[in-house]
């Protein structure tokens, strides 16, 4: 065995691209690649997909928080990792749209997931990264974070970014940070709509937890309900989403936990949920 096979064998691990943490009810996600500013590699992809998948049937989780390591939450796509397609006989055509795919898969995972998802954001969240912000059902922010669409200071539209941005916040808003790429703070950020609260630095991942536990706390089943309820009738026409909204109240009445939550209001106790 030569040195070098030795120095191979030997050589450590490289660490995990995302950590995961179950706090009781809640899993705890850790975006790990600090020394890339946790862009979205192929693998951090795959991992977010796969984490999510078990998270969802996982009936002991009542709750997801997303967090980061490192001095971002998310720069966007691993732009190293694509630009190394280029030289692929299609100059990456299919590489690209794998990735795009596969990041817009994981984006709606999170939207699908019959969980909250609450990011904790302590640091800059740009393209894709602040796609991620988006998705999740509700965010909070540090004074230090901020918040940019900057594809086009580089000819590359934030077009998949897009998606969720604009069904976070007004047209005007999205637009101007779609055309200018300009960053928004986090007080910005609470004033467009783009996150639920903003806190002093360092207490985004605490308060994100407490969010959560109070999430938490209600019965999983109504918040299942609530959560694919909402995203879908925000899709329809108006008749539409009321119709679809009534009928999933008739359904959510029939369910044993709102039986048990009205009789709990009016008995003056608190409701024992048993998630059915």
């Amino acid at each position: 065995m030569n040195a070098q096979t030795s120095a191979a064998r030997t050589a450590p691990a490289p660490p995990p691209v995302l950590l995961r943490e179950d706090v009781g009810n809640i899993a705890v996600l850790t975006l790990n690649r600090p020394q890339a500013r946790n862009s979205l590699s192929e693998e951090l992809l795959a991992a977010l997909t796969d984490a999510l998948a078990a998270i969802g049937g996982d009936a002991a989780l009542r709750a997801v928080v997303l967090a980061a390591n490192g001095p971002a939450f998310c720069a966007g796509h691993d732009l190293k990792q694509l630009t190394a397609r280029r030289s692929d006989a299609d100059r990456g055509r299919d590489y690209f749209r794998h990735i795009m795919e596969r990041c817009s898969a994981m984006m709606q995972a999170i939207v699908h997931l019959p969980k909250p998802v609450i990011a904790a954001v302590g640091a800059t969240a740009t393209a894709a990264g602040c796609q991620l912000v988006a998705s999740c059902d509700l965010a909070v922010a540090s004074t230090a974070a901020s918040f940019a669409t900057p594809g086009v200071n580089i000819g590359l539209f934030c077009s998949t970014p897009m998606v969720a941005l604009s069904r976070n916040v007004a047209r005007k808003h999205a637009m101007h940070m779609l055309l200018t790429g300009e960053a928004v703070s986090a007080e910005e950020a609470l004033r467009i709509g783009l996150v639920n609260a903003v806190v002093p630095a360092g207490r985004e991942h605490e308060e994100a937890m407490a969010l959560a536990r109070k999430i938490a706390s209600k019965s999983a089943l109504t918040v299942k309900i609530g959560k694919e309820a909402f995203y879908r009738q925000l899709e329809m026409g108006l008749a539409d989403a009321y119709a679809y909204a009534s009928n999933t109240m008739v359904e959510n009445m029939l369910a044993r936990d709102a039986e048990e939550g009205i009789g709990a209001f009016i008995d003056k106790r608190e409701p024992r949920w048993q998630d059915r």
